[in-house]
């Protein structure tokens, strides 16, 4: 076994992988969920609806609505009814940390709606203080439930990370990149962007540090997770095809 084998089982040991059932509108008919919400529909968050919630059922619909939008059935939704329901308001269900990538936006890839999911992007998915201020507003301020880290598959950041890019002010966004490239053992033949499964390791490693930070620098997230009002948790989107492994 190799070390990206043995970093990518464990990055995905209880992975949920199963396609669940989903509330989406498949020719125009709305196909019944267990527990139905808003998350699930076309209706737009409303704080009743985000209470209602637990942190597992918010999770859930981040797996269903990635089943949906891989499997090329999403929900087919008006938008425009949307931003006038969160003209005054919003209430977001979960706050997905990802990675700038052009191919990669949160709320297509979980196929969620308007008001649904808080979006902080950066190159290479990694927190600073900024980002972290940021998602104590998202969960503990404004009540998402789930916090997700997701990294991806060829990410132009790790691969910069990997090969010393310098490059202006991208050199420091990078450094933020650097610990899992160091953290990543093996691969001592080639430890470049031209060596995808290093590359796909440092990901992975990337998405693990960058959770650690998060609870290591946030007393606030940290205490909603140990209280079980909030789960924070990793995932890796395959840019190929659509799928999302997620780490619990």
């Amino acid at each position: 076994m190799n070390a990206h084998t043995h970093d990518r089982r464990s990055f995905l040991r209880g992975t949920g992988r199963t396609v669940l059932a989903c509330g989406c509108a498949v020719g125009g008919l709305a196909l019944p969920l267990a527990s139905a919400h808003a998350a699930q529909t076309c209706t737009a968050q409303t704080a009743a609806s985000q209470k209602a919630l637990s942190p597992q059922d918010a999770l859930t619909y981040l797996k269903e609505g990635n089943a949906r939008f891989a499997a090329g059935k999403p929900m087919v939704c008006n938008p425009t009814p949307q931003v006038a329901a969160t003209a005054t308001g919003q209430h977001p269900f979960a706050a997905v940390v990802s990675c700038i990538d052009s191919r990669a936006p949160a709320n297509l890839i979980f196929d969620q709606s308007i008001g649904d999911v808080f979006e902080p992007r950066i190159a290479g998915n990694f927190v600073n203080d900024d980002m972290i201020g940021s998602l104590e507003f998202a969960c503990a301020a404004a009540g998402a439930k789930v916090l997700m880290v997701v990294g991806h598959t060829e990410c132009g950041a790790v691969k910069g990370a990997c090969d010393d890019v310098v490059l202006g002010n991208l050199t420091q966004t990078l450094a933020n990149i650097k610990p899992a490239v160091a953290a990543v053992q093996g691969f001592d033949s080639d430890r470049t962007s031209a060596n995808a499964a290093f590359v796909q390791a440092v990901a992975e490693k990337n998405v693990e540090l960058t959770l650690a930070r998060i609870r290591q620098r946030s007393s606030i997230l940290a205490g909603l997770e140990k209280k079980g009002d909030l789960i924070i948790t990793g995932a890796m989107y395959d840019v190929g095809t659509g799928k999302v492994a997620f780490a619990a």
